[in-house]
């Protein structure tokens, strides 16, 4: 339905543009048509946490001439002007850029860029210390080289990830009092191959991460 509607607006911006007529406007957009398009984030999570969803964000970013727009105007747009939380913001520009052929699945201007989530039965304070002190997080992430550039506890935070090459993006939002929602993004990776072996590998640790988190809550 989402990609339905953004469809019919688009051929109508084209009607108005071309003076084309629905059908010549419509089979001119099909022809030069990107692949579907797959949400980096659901539906669901978009509207609960940001009011809104695809159609409405790829909507306004039409608007707004995002087309023409770098990957970080966009971002900065969504947070200085509509004031969405960094995750957010970075989330629903790549699916913008996905959703416009502006780029493969995973990929931006700096490389490749994954995503994963997870539901954890701890209050947000507790989930985000697990990144942040460096004695809890070597419990679940053991080795691993994660030097902080930005924090705002507890609900964000980016960390250069081992050598610097590549980049760690946390949005941590609380579901409830004892329960909180996880989404992290690993940016900067060199190669598709090399997204999908990390993707792999965070969900591993994420899920080790729930592990302890609710057997040290328990």
């Amino acid at each position: 339905m989402t990609q339905q509607k953004t469809f019919k607006r688009r051929v109508r911006a084209r009607m108005a543009k071309t003076g084309e007529s629905y059908t010549a406007a419509r089979r001119q957009l099909l022809t030069d048509a990107p692949p579907p398009f797959e949400p980096p984030v659901s539906e669901e999570r978009v509207v609960e946490n940001t009011g809104h969803g695809w159609d409405h964000w790829l909507g306004v970013l039409d608007e707004w001439g995002a087309r023409g727009r770098t990957h970080t105007e966009i971002a900065r747009f969504l947070m200085d002007d509509r004031g969405l939380a960094g995750w957010y913001a970075q989330s629903i520009t790549v699916g913008y850029e996905r959703a416009r052929g502006m780029r493969v699945k995973g990929q931006n201007k700096d490389g490749f860029l994954i995503s994963v989530s997870k539901t954890v039965g701890v209050p947000r304070e507790h989930l985000f210390a697990a990144f942040d002190d460096p004695e809890l997080r070597e419990r679940w992430l053991p080795g691993a080289e994660m030097r902080e550039r930005t924090t705002t506890p507890p609900r964000l935070a980016r960390y250069d990830w081992e050598d610097g090459s590549s980049r760690i993006v946390l949005g941590i939002d609380e579901v409830d009092q004892h329960k909180s929602r996880l989404g992290l993004n690993h940016e900067k990776l060199p190669d598709a191959d090399t997204a999908e072996e990390m993707k792999l590998w965070w969900r591993e640790r994420v899920t080790a991460l729930k592990a302890l988190l609710e057997q040290d809550g328990a």
